[in-house]
Formats: C-alpha cells, sequence, structure tokens
C-alpha cells in the first residue's frame, strides 16, 4: 500500500513545476508486480491532481497579476476566447515534458471550464502513463 502511496506522490508533485519525474518508480513498481491498473490509476490521478493544483494557481493568480498591473482585464477576455476555441487540444499536450505543467496553469488564468479541464487531463496523463507501461511491458516481454 505504501507504494501506491509514493507513487501518488512522485505523479502529484511531477505535474507541478518541480523537476520531477514520476515514470521512473512507475516502471519500478511494475518490475516488482504490483497491479498494473492500480499503478496506472494512482499515477494518473496522483499526476492529474498535480495538474489541478497548477490550474488553481493560475486562476486564483490571476486577480493578483491583474491587482499588480502585470496583466489587463481586457487583454485577458481576449485571450480566453482563443484558449476556449484551442484550449482543448493545449490540453491534449499537458502530458509532455516542458510544456504540459505551464498550459495546465494557463489554463487556470484562462478561467478554463473545470469540468473539460479535468476530462482532457486526466486523459492525457493516462496516455502518458499507459505509454510508459506499454514500453515496459514490451521490453521485458
Amino acid at each position: 500500500m505504501l507504494e501506491y502511496f509514493l507513487l501518488f506522490l512522485s505523479a502529484f508533485a511531477a505535474a507541478t513545476f518541480l523537476p520531477i519525474y514520476s515514470e521512473g518508480m512507475l516502471i519500478y513498481y511494475l518490475h516488482q508486480e504490483l497491479n498494473p491498473l492500480f499503478l496506472l490509476l494512482t499515477a494518473s490521478v496522483g499526476n492529474t491532481l498535480g495538474s489541478l493544483l497548477n490550474y488553481f494557481i493560475g486562476l486564483k493568480g490571476t486577480d493578483y497579476l491583474i491587482k499588480k498591473r502585470y496583466l489587463k482585464q481586457k487583454e485577458i477576455e481576449k485571450t480566453q476566447k482563443y484558449f476556449e476555441k484551442l484550449g482543448a487540444f493545449a490540453l491534449l499536450l499537458s502530458w509532455a515534458p516542458i510544456i504540459g505543467d505551464p498550459i495546465t496553469f494557463i489554463a487556470g488564468v484562462m478561467h478554463y471550464d473545470l469540468k473539460k479541464f479535468l476530462f482532457l487531463v486526466f486523459l492525457a496523463k493516462l496516455g502518458r502513463y499507459l505509454f510508459v507501461m506499454q514500453g515496459y511491458f514490451i521490453a521485458t516481454g
């Protein structure tokens, strides 16, 4: 049980701006013959919730940025329309290293629909971990 909790924490932290990667831990636990389905769900949920933290930081940070005049409300509204059209495609890249974390933060700044956000990000994270697991199973035969 501790292994799943540690994987959850690793996946959560990996989705934030911290330089942490959870794939190695996932592979290690697969090698230890833990339940692959539970590992997949644990990593995917943890990583999605870490992205949700980025989203809320962006969401709550918007008011601060406007108050300090780093952003203008008019600019945000203009960009929100654009993000509403293309945000789904961007969020499907939330699994990607380097660009994924900022995308989830920007979704919060843009006040992107939370239900859509969670669905798309979970789908992207699930796909990433499925890809890693498939690679492991192919490599180990």
